[in-house]
């Protein structure tokens, strides 16, 4: 590797410094074969000295280096930008370069880390240079379908097409903070456009960025999620034991109270006492988050299993897609998913229904059902309806002993029935919704000891 440059005035790092920040085992790869003609494809009158200026000031030929490294232990192709070389935007070298990284992780059954710094595609290049998107796409379609998983880091700046590609297309988006994030570059944003939009925590609260992360815990986390992305688990995940109270409920109405009981264990509880340690997901890449719903990877006896976990809040559609796009990430990976049910319903206000609910819910029994990896559930509280369904495996489903699973809460089936509130205890017996009916029904295989 070369000298670093010195960081920017803006606080920026060069692509040497950013893959220095992560790994100390970095070989670049050789410059793939190709053709830079002197003005490039358009002959724009300037762009080879330029491009000869951006190379003396940089130490670089191009605006991305590309090449294998370890990253805690962890083997990946690393892909830097370098914003010094004509605000890293993406030209056909740049594409070539791109294209070789890709080409090389997959013959290598690697993961391929992104750190992106960029302005979007090279205007000297015109279409030339805006066509590298889909070279991009295309080569990263490649690797999905080669069961490889796709990280990116964004930097300062990440803009256009950089972003649509590498940086939005990954599997997990990880942000440094402060870092302008965004598809529209400052000087091209409508005047009045709100400026927290368009950064790191911005994104991170629209459902976009999976974690903001401090840049002296990059090469830890990265390195984290390198290694849950890479060491699936074997076979299907063990349900978690119970933490809570173990005695049978005697009614179905005490059932109901015991998991509605607020001192009851909540998924977090149940998280930390299977995981030894876990990185989150966050959001549905359309704009939505769900507090109420916790997906990541965990690693549990050394192998990953990812989770997705409900709070016990009704769950919304943003957290429906959210675990649909956990899941299939997972199915692409083989990694076995355990899912934590504890949900009174789906949510069902005009906002939520304005948001695709049903939509969002059909998403996840879909993602379950065609789900080739093994899914384990486990009911650690309420079980409402079919926004609790939607998250069980069929087959593969256990009950906590305080916990209960029913075709509709028991105050909601008196209202329909035209039975008096009064009612809901006695329909709670009658839609048999204890652990032990359930069991004694076939819908779930068992209840688990604490």
């Amino acid at each position: 590797m070369s000298t670093p440059q010195p960081p920017s005035a803006a606080g920026r790092v060069s692509a040497r410094e950013a893959v220095a920040a992560v790994t100390a085992d970095f070989t670049e790869f050789p410059e793939p074969p190709g053709r830079a003609l002197p003005d490039g494809p358009l002959a724009w009158s300037g762009y080879g000295a330029a491009r000869a200026a951006a190379a003396e000031r940089t130490g670089e030929t191009e605006s991305v280096v590309c090449g294998t490294a370890v990253v805690e232990g962890v083997r990946a192709v690393l892909v830097s930008f370098e914003f010094g070389y004509l605000g890293g935007s993406l030209g056909e070298r740049t594409g070539d370069r791109l294209e070789a990284a890709y080409a090389a992780a997959r013959a290598h059954r690697l993961p391929l880390v992104s750190l992106v710094a960029t302005g979007g595609s090279r205007m000297q290049e015109g279409m030339r240079a805006l066509s590298q998107l889909q070279r991009v796409a295309a080569q990263a379609a490649l690797h999905r379908a080669a069961g490889l998983a796709q990280v990116a880091v964004l930097r300062d700046p990440t803009t256009g097409g950089g972003w649509a590609t590498l940086g939005a297309g990954a599997d997990v988006v990880l942000a440094l903070p402060g870092a302008q994030v965004g598809f529209a570059g400052s000087r091209v944003r409508p005047p009045d456009a709100d400026p927290a939009a368009y950064t790191a925590e911005g994104q991170l609260a629209a459902g976009a960025v999976d974690a903001v992360v401090p840049p002296h815990e990059l090469r830890p986390r990265l390195g984290h999620w390198l290694r849950l992305l890479t060491s699936p688990a074997a076979g299907p995940a063990a349900p978690p034991r119970a933490l809570g109270d173990t005695r049978p409920s005697g009614t179905g109405w005490e059932a109901v109270s015991r998991a509605r009981a607020p001192e009851r264990p909540r998924a977090a509880a149940y998280l930390d006492a299977y995981f030894a340690s876990r990185e989150p997901v966050s959001g549905d890449r359309c704009g939505g988050t769900d507090a109420g719903l916790l997906c990541g990877f965990g690693l549990r006896e050394g192998r990953s299993i990812a989770y997705v976990a409900q709070c016990g809040t009704p769950t919304r559609p943003a957290g429906y897609r959210t675990a649909a796009r956990l899941i299939r990430l997972a199915d692409r990976l083989s990694v076995p998913v355990l899912t934590l049910i504890d949900t009174p319903g789906a949510a069902n206000d005009a906002e939520a229904e304005r948001a695709g609910a049903g939509a969002a819910i059909a998403d996840v029994f879909a993602a379950v059902a065609a789900a080739r990896v093994p899914v384990t559930s486990l009911v650690v509280g309420e079980g409402g309806s079919g926004g609790a369904l939607a998250l069980a495996a069929p087959g593969r489903t256990w009950a906590t002993p305080d916990s209960y699973f029913s075709v509709i809460a028991p105050e909601a089936a008196a209202a329909i029935l035209k039975r008096p509130r009064a009612d809901a205890p006695a329909l709670a017996d009658e839609l048999r919704v204890r652990p032990e009916d359930l069991v004694d029904l076939g819908v779930v295989r068992g209840v688990v000891p604490r």
